[in-house]
């Protein structure tokens, strides 16, 4: 005969609640301990290039004309900015270190193309209304040696380098649209700079207004600010164009980064 079945118990004992994992730290490996920095000495020594280019040419304007005038020219306070976020991006580049935040870089971009277009297609044209044959930054009638190189240089050579640099040697990417609006908020300060400038020097002085758009004398305050309203509609649609061109220019050439692991393929 089997052994009768032990009845079934109306009451199950409760089980012991299973414990939970502990939740893992956060880790503070940096990541160049899975990733090992790149070191990029032609990034690096090309925008030392820049950076010197854009140096040689403001330290030309300041000992060919008045300090206190070149220090106020739109063009020369960009290349100044450029020049420091140049060198400081060279000395990244070479060291492997992050590179600068994209709005620092992305407004230096800006600034300096600002420069060199309104140059070449507003004060060197011979079409516009506002063409001028002499010097811009220094006040001379034509500019002619020195004056000429620094002239080119600023206008010319430092705008077409930077941005040679963000399409060659920059990932793209890294510039937002949402940066295009703060980024006219210096274009906005100086355009008061240069208002309030001209009104505190007295009449007759030479270069008062540091651009023939600006000159309150010529077209007056209703004119002028609406040369600005123009200007500044066409630089934010610049700003635009590169945070868009940026998102979806191809990616430069650039060596492949070892990261530690190796994938291997399914085995079986």
């Amino acid at each position: 005969m089997t052994a009768p079945i032990p009845p079934i118990p109306r009451d199950i004992p409760d089980l012991p609640a299973l414990r939970r994992r502990p939740a893992l730290p956060p880790s503070h490996v940096p990541a160049t301990a899975v990733v090992t920095p790149v070191r990029r000495p032609l990034a690096a020594a090309y925008r030392l290039l820049v950076a010197l280019a854009a140096a040689g040419g403001v330290t030309l304007d300041l000992f060919l004309g008045s300090p206190a005038q070149v220090l106020s020219h739109f063009t020369i306070q960009s290349s100044i900015l450029l020049t420091v976020v140049m060198i400081i991006s060279a000395r990244r580049a070479w060291s492997a270190c992050r590179p600068l935040p994209s709005a620092l870089t992305g407004a230096a971009l800006l600034y300096i193309t600002i420069a060199g277009l309104v140059y070449h297609l507003l004060l060197a044209n011979g079409a516009s209304p506002f063409a001028t044959t002499g010097s811009i930054t220094t006040g001379t009638a034509a500019p002619t040696g020195w004056h000429a190189l620094s002239n080119q240089l600023l206008h010319t050579a430092v705008p077409l380098a930077a941005l040679l640099d963000w399409l060659l040697l920059t990932p793209p990417g890294r510039l937002h649209l949402r940066q295009a609006a703060p980024w006219l908020l210096y274009p906005l300060a100086y355009l008061a700079f240069s208002l309030i400038r001209g009104e505190l020097l007295p009449p007759g002085t030479p270069a008062r207004y540091l651009y023939p758009f600006l000159d309150v004398n010529l077209h007056g305050y209703k004119s002028v600010l609406g040369n600005a309203l123009l200007l500044g509609l066409a630089f934010y649609a610049l700003a635009l164009l590169l945070a868009a061109l940026d998102r979806t220019r191809p990616n430069p050439p650039h060596h492949r980064t070892k990261t530690g692991f190796r994938l291997q393929p399914p085995v079986g």
